[in-house]
Parts: C-alpha cells; structure tokens; sequence
C-alpha cells in the first residue's frame, strides 16, 4: 500500500496486491490515516466490480463519522451501481474537489 499525503488528504493505492489485501492493509493503517481525507484510489484494479467496491463500505462509514471524507476512485464502477453514502468518482480530480466541497460544508456547519 502506498499513501501519498497532500493538503491534508492521504491518497491511498496499492502496488501489487489483490483487493482483499489492499483492505485488510488499508484497514490495518486506519488508526494512523482517521484524522485525514482519504482518497482510495482503485484505479489499477482492471477487474473491479461493484461488489468488490462494497467492500470498503464499512471502513467508509466508520472513517466518515469522525467528519473526514472517504472517496473511491474508480472507472470501472459509476457512482449509481453502489449506495450513495459510499462515495465514488471515476478521477482523482474530481475526489479532490469533492473533498473541497465536503470540507467548506462541515466549516458551515450544513
């Protein structure tokens, strides 16, 4: 697992690892990762699927209630094939700038 930091956002993807070690990983380093916006890049997954998206629902769920955003990036699976409180994007950009939007909104208190 490799975690790139900036602007107070961790950008989480994986080097050689199959999904359910890239979890278990990812799951492992939350603890350190709570007080962070976590973008989980799943770009490099070529055989994703909306199941295996599901998977880090629970781990979503959990870091969102500490008020800190979890957005999955991902092509291969739209935003309409999984929960809307599970939030996926298919760019980094736009897991950026839906950061910014939830980070202005928790300042407004919405």
């Amino acid at each position: 697992m490799v975690i790139d930091k900036e602007d107070g956002v961790a950008i989480i993807f994986r080097e050689n690892a199959s999904l359910d070690t890239f979890l278990l990983e990812l799951t492992q380093a939350h603890a350190r990762l709570k007080h962070e916006n976590l973008i989980i890049n799943l770009v490099s997954f070529a055989n994703i699927d909306p199941a295996g998206v599901l998977k880090f629902r629970q781990l979503s769920d959990a870091h969102r209630k500490g008020k800190k955003s979890f957005v999955v990036v991902t092509d291969k699976v739209s935003y309409d094939e999984v929960p809307e409180d599970l939030l996926v994007v298919p760019t980094l950009q736009e897991a950026k700038d839906l950061i910014e939007m939830e980070e202005i909104e928790r300042d407004l208190d919405l």
